[in-house]
């Protein structure tokens, strides 16, 4: 293994620009709803949905119910009552329509066996049509006749040809989507780095796109090793302090700036939020480290009580 990746680097040394979400992040709204909501959750691609019951069906945590997503009517999981949606606009919140019936669950399970068999048509026609694709994952929705085939590709995709040919095997409208790295990780699921299932796929789906400054922020190793996770992108849990860090920060001295203490000129190195300790270098060699309690800010200058 190369040894840039056994030390920790800054941005002059790697591009880490790579490792970001492809997106800009944008400020999230936070919605008042005037209804209490499930949430609930899609199995073959673990993505969450919030849910009205405005048809006062009696649904309970760990039930089955048919909902409207964005692939069709499909069934889903309830989790329970959503205290506090995260991540979602009025427009995203649906209708529960009817809960899972007996036949529905029968042939959910006759289905397994189904998509099973798609994954190796699926694959035999892609090698027959010579096309680079890599299928993650394959799903037959309940209450329409559709067939979903997750796949991924570093470059476009025409299966136009492709999409004919599974028509004439399974009699039903067939939709594939191309996904990206993040969404194959959140469908298959693994263990990260901290030993626990990844965030995207064992907490929630509708984390804030994650940059550098949040790792920056936090005062983490710029290691590309150290801070993306087996999807090659940062890791999602740096999303989760960064607003807290960002807050502490603004009570803190910055790094980098000079201050006067003990008769002589001292210059921050290091500020940690967690500890509430600052780190300083004095110009005759000393190096102290203060409470952050001790400082306090006079206009647009910094100074120790």
């Amino acid at each position: 293994m190369s040894d840039i990746f056994e030390r920790d680097i800054d941005d002059e040394n790697e591009n880490l620009s790579g490792l970001e979400d492809n997106f800009e992040e944008q400020e999230q709204e936070d919605f008042v709803f005037d209804t209490p909501l499930f949430c609930l959750k899609l199995a073959y691609s673990c993505e969450s949905l919030y849910a009205k019951d405005e048809k006062n069906i009696d649904i309970k945590t760990g039930d089955y119910v048919i909902v409207p997503t964005r692939y069709g009517k499909d069934m889903a999981r309830v989790l329970g009552l959503s205290k506090k949606p995260m991540g979602i606009k009025p427009s995203d919140v649906v209708v529960i329509e009817r809960k899972a019936s007996k036949e529905d669950l029968a042939k959910a399970e006759e289905y397994k066996e189904k998509e099973k068999e798609a994954f190796k048509v699926f694959k035999e026609k892609v090698a027959y049509h010579k096309l680079d694709m890599k299928l993650i994952n394959v799903h037959f929705l309940i209450d329409e006749q559709k067939a979903l085939f997750f796949f991924s590709s570093d470059n476009r995709v025409d299966f136009r040809e492709l999409v004919k040919d599974l028509v004439s095997v399974f009699k039903m409208r067939i939709e594939l989507r191309q996904i990206g790295v993040r969404d194959e990780s959140r469908i298959v699921g693994g263990l990260g780095v901290c030993g626990r299932p990844f965030c995207c796929h064992g907490v929630s789906d509708k984390l804030r796109p994650v940059s550098i400054r949040m790792a920056k922020d936090q005062n983490l190793s710029l290691n590309s090793m150290k801070i993306s996770g087996q999807c090659g992108r940062l890791l999602c849990c740096l999303s989760y302090e960064f607003d807290w860090y960002n807050e502490a920060r603004k009570k803190l001295p910055q790094e980098g700036i000079h201050i006067h203490y003990d008769g002589t000129n001292f210059r921050i190195t290091e500020v940690n939020p967690i500890t509430s300790m600052v780190k300083m270098l004095g110009e005759d060699g000393r190096i102290l480290e203060v409470n952050a309690k001790r400082f306090s800010k006079d206009g647009n200058r910094w100074k120790i009580q």
